[in-house]
């Protein structure tokens, strides 16, 4: 079986994948755990430590090939706000229930469909329309495992 050692974040890498693995948003803050690629084989992810795999990452094997990571499709609500102000409060309320939230362009923000925060930004004023999409959440302030630190109270 062959074994995923290591994550390259999308954009940086240029190799050819040897599969592709897609997985919905609760399936890819990962450590280690047997999964099974879109061909239907079955690889070892195996990192030192859990990581938030993004659409576009690839998972590097041993043996130096990659598998590129897909986001699934999955249910999910957007969000159409009619201004930055609704914006900002609406993502305040569905931040206060620590919900999962993606932004989106233009005044659209993503959730996990859930009917009762779906009533409820409704009642804030929002549009909502629900579809298939892939998410993919804002890390958070304290996810940085994939981004540069950078310290401003020096």
């Amino acid at each position: 079986m062959q074994r995923a050692i290591n994550v390259k974040p999308r954009g940086t890498w240029q190799e050819t994948p040897y599969a592709t693995v897609t997985l919905p948003f609760d399936e890819r803050h990962r450590r280690r755990i047997c999964m099974t690629d879109d061909k239907g084989e079955d690889f070892m992810l195996d990192l030192a430590n859990a990581v938030l795999l993004g659409d576009g990452d690839a998972l590097e094997l041993e043996d130096g090939g990659v598998i590129a990571v897909k986001a699934a499709a999955e249910p999910v609500a957007d969000i159409q706000c009619v201004d930055a102000e609704m914006a900002a409060r609406i993502a305040w309320h569905i931040g206060n229930r620590h919900t999962p939230l993606q932004v989106l362009a233009a005044g659209r923000l993503r959730i996990c469909n859930d009917h009762v925060l779906v009533s409820m930004v409704e009642v804030l004023g929002a549009h909502v329309v629900c579809s298939m999409a892939p998410f993919a959440p804002e890390g958070g302030a304290y996810a940085s495992d994939r981004h540069e630190h950078r310290h401003h109270c020096e």
